[in-house]
């Protein structure tokens, strides 16, 4: 990595900074609509667990990990809206013409959404605790070692994605399909054990599987750091292959995108 290489990514983070600040409303709403929907659906996952043997259960030790899981995959399109903005002001050619080598534009797009993820998994485990009651039956510090490479893997998610598509349109479309079949596969709506009998040799294909059976161990099981480190593991692995399609995306194409 060159001098300028820092510089270059500093710049295109202190850029995406002060667009986040300027209109923080995607961030709220993506917060508080996994609490508002967490709300109506305790009971029906209390029911979920109890049925499953879990007997003191809330519905909060499946309902906050799902609902922050799903909505975490809702990052997805906001990261591929701000992306094809740069279309929309016609700067995506400069950048590209500029010094700032493929891994520099990646790096300096992801870090900004990499923490507002983060923050967002945080803001919801912990007013999860606080509203409806959330017993973490394990380390803390396990729950954080499943969410950073989760909202890596989120992250890269969206990169990839904008990667793929050639227009908006087509990425929102496949973003929100992506966070509902992950939603759905990966155990955020019904507790694994729950899962269909046809959806369970598929569940470990996607992301979110791995993230919910993290967090259950932790939550449900009294687990620790130890404990996670398979699905940790298996998180960093799809973050990896995720980056490894964006930067062919970046090294190979040159073509404009549209929002159109």
């Amino acid at each position: 990595m060159g001098d300028g290489s820092p510089r270059r990514i500093a710049a295109l983070v202190r850029q995406d900074v002060r667009l986040l600040v300027r209109d923080p409303a995607p961030l709220v709403v993506r917060t508080v609509m996994p609490l508002l929907i967490m709300g109506f659906m305790q009971p029906l996952f209390r029911a979920a667990l109890r049925a499953g043997d879990v007997e003191d259960a809330t519905g909060a030790e499946q309902g906050v990990p799902g609902m922050a899981v799903m909505f975490l995959f809702f990052l997805v399109t906001v990261m591929g809206f701000a992306m094809f903005r740069e279309h929309g002001w016609n700067t995506w050619d400069r950048l590209r013409a500029g010094p700032a080598r493929p891994f520099e534009l990646v790096a300096g797009r992801i870090v900004v959404p990499l923490a507002v993820a983060v923050v967002q998994l945080a803001v919801v485990f912990a007013a999860g605790g606080a509203l409806f009651g959330l017993r973490v039956r394990g380390s803390w510090t396990a729950l954080v070692v499943v969410g950073v490479p989760l909202a890596l893997c989120v992250v890269m998610a969206g990169m990839a994605l904008v990667a793929l598509c050639r227009t908006i349109a087509q990425l929102s479309v496949f973003a929100n399909l992506l966070a509902l079949v992950f939603a759905g596969l990966g155990g955020a709506l019904t507790p694994l054990s729950a899962l269909p009998q046809w959806a369970r040799p598929l569940a470990p294909g996607v992301p979110s599987y791995w993230a919910m059976r993290g967090f259950s161990t932790v939550i449900l099981d009294g687990g620790g750091v130890r404990a996670v480190l398979l699905p940790a593991g298996v998180l960093c692995a799809f973050a990896a292959g995720l980056t490894a399609v964006t930067l062919l995306f970046f090294r190979v194409h040159h073509r404009k995108l549209s929002w159109s």
